[in-house]
């Protein structure tokens, strides 16, 4: 069930409706929410509706042995316990996510060596949201361990945190404490949360269908057809893409945000305008934060703590090995490892110059923008991110370095156009770009309107982005990209 369709549309009023008719029992609630959360999932994977309840009633319990192992001091039971926890989750990522991956390299380099092995790959089906839901598993058992939180008693609650409906398929990744104290109360009917909810669910909606699956349009032709297009066609459309991705998947974190809002609930924000940044490093730090900041917190800072005395040699290091888990936390392919070593190769130079470690304010002219030195470093910025997304976006190492071939010898030929398809994508892009423009640099510059129209502000953006979607656009359920990680 796509979020951006009428299936979900009729799934969610029912839900709701139902949810607000009993919001004087926090109990009915969080039964009616997980109900929902494990309908929505199973018809997305109803093969894998049993794994998540599986594996949702085991970190519980993990968690409620910890929990009681903190309380008596038992350091060697609560470390045995969570490691246990951490390895179920790991685990569970490597047989269905890794384990055909893992084959197929062995059986490979063997037969590189002249070496002839019966290994097979195994018949694996990829949970919908294992990257997603592991996490806060994971995250759950480890917080408890290191203090942060306490066991949840309520069975129902934790179960809520993980298969919660509007982040389970392609997050954000929330932290256990914040969410499980709002299930911890009943939430309220707001008509302030339904108005901004609804607002981000038709704002996520228009990058989705007018941007994403527009851009989608043209970089597709050509992507999938690369042999086939010149050079400058393809440099087009690798400086496309980044903004593809960005707006398929912010697009599908705001409507997460916003079904979640109108729901009574506050989930973690994904991004912050990502390419209106100086370095890779800021740059992280606005794309898909709640990943980047789980990583940071549970990976790259215990691991820079052990290998301080190395000083920034082993930040570096760190930083590495996190990269590379990042790439591979995208699937089970080489291009996804070069993924993330690239981008950890980019975090060096900051390393070395000290600039890692300071926080650099872009400078702004007396008219509030960037000024030129910091807007050649943000189209510096730009353009190593989507040089990486091209690593990110082939199917293989061999597709990537065909690619960068013809990039580099095929300049005959003109720049492939589809002028329907460039113009309305050029004009909803132009939205976000200002959109993003408003916000990051003149946050208190609205549009003016007329004083009659002031009062209608909201019921105008909204009628205004409607019509947008009607008319720019694409009605084919396309899936979202995230939704394959």
């Amino acid at each position: 069930m796509v979020v951006n369709s009428l299936a979900f549309l009729w799934f969610f009023l029912l839900v709701m409706a139902a949810y607000y008719a009993c919001q004087s029992r926090k109990e009915l609630q969080n039964i009616l929410l997980l109900a929902a959360s494990y309908w929505f999932y199973a018809q997305v994977d109803i093969g894998m509706a049993g794994l998540l309840l599986v594996l949702t009633l085991a970190f519980w319990l993990l968690g409620k042995g910890i929990g009681a192992a903190v309380e008596k001091d038992d350091n060697r039971r609560s470390a045995i316990l969570v490691n246990i926890g951490v390895a179920v989750g790991i685990g569970a990522l490597f047989y269905f996510k890794y384990l055909n991956f893992f084959i197929d390299s062995i059986v490979g380099f063997a037969g590189m060596l002249g070496l002839h092995l019966s290994w097979t790959a195994m018949n694996l089906i990829v949970p919908v949201g294992l990257s997603f839901f592991t996490f806060k598993l994971m995250s759950y058992v480890l917080d408890i361990y290191h203090g942060k939180i306490g066991h949840e008693k309520d069975l129902v609650s934790f179960a809520n945190y993980i298969a919660f409906f509007p982040t389970i398929l392609s997050g954000p990744i929330d932290r256990p404490k914040p969410f499980l104290k709002q299930l911890s109360a009943a939430r309220i009917f707001n008509s302030d949360n339904l108005m901004n909810g609804f607002r981000r669910v038709l704002w996520g909606m228009f990058l989705k269908m007018c941007i994403a699956d527009r851009l989608d349009m043209y970089v597709s032709a050509i992507w999938n057809n690369y042999e086939h297009h010149s050079a400058l066609s393809i440099i087009c459309a690798s400086l496309l893409y980044p903004l593809q991705m960005y707006a398929d998947f912010s697009g599908y974190s705001e409507m997460a945000i916003g079904v979640a809002l109108m729901l009574g609930f506050k989930v973690a924000e994904n991004f912050k305008r990502p390419f209106f940044t100086i370095n890779i490093a800021n740059y992280w730090s606005r794309w898909h934060m709640s990943l980047t900041s789980w990583l940071t917190d549970y990976v790259f800072m215990p691991l820079n703590i052990k290998l301080r005395d190395w000083g920034v040699r082993g930040t570096i290091l760190a930083i590495m090995l996190n990269m590379t888990f990042i790439g591979l936390w995208h699937g089970a392919n080489w291009t996804f490892l070069i993924f993330g070593i690239y981008h950890g190769l980019w975090y060096i130079p900051l390393m070395v110059s000290g600039q890692f470690f300071k926080k650099t304010k872009v400078k702004v002219n007396a008219s509030g923008w960037p000024t030129r030195p910091f807007v050649a470093r943000m189209a510096g910025t730009y353009i190593v991110v989507a040089l990486g997304l091209m690593i990110f976006h082939s199917s293989s190492i061999g597709e990537f370095w065909d690619i960068l071939t013809r990039v580099c010898t095929h300049w005959q030929g003109g720049l492939f156009t589809d002028m329907a398809t460039m113009v309305n994508a050029a004009i909803c892009t132009a939205a976000l770009i200002y959109s993003d423009i408003q916000e990051e640099w003149f946050p208190k510059h609205n549009i003016r309107l007329p004083q009659w129209a002031e009062r209608f502000r909201w019921e105008l953006t909204v009628a205004v982005e409607i019509v947008a979607i009607l008319l720019f656009g694409v009605f084919d359920n396309n899936q979202f990209i995230y939704f394959q990680f």
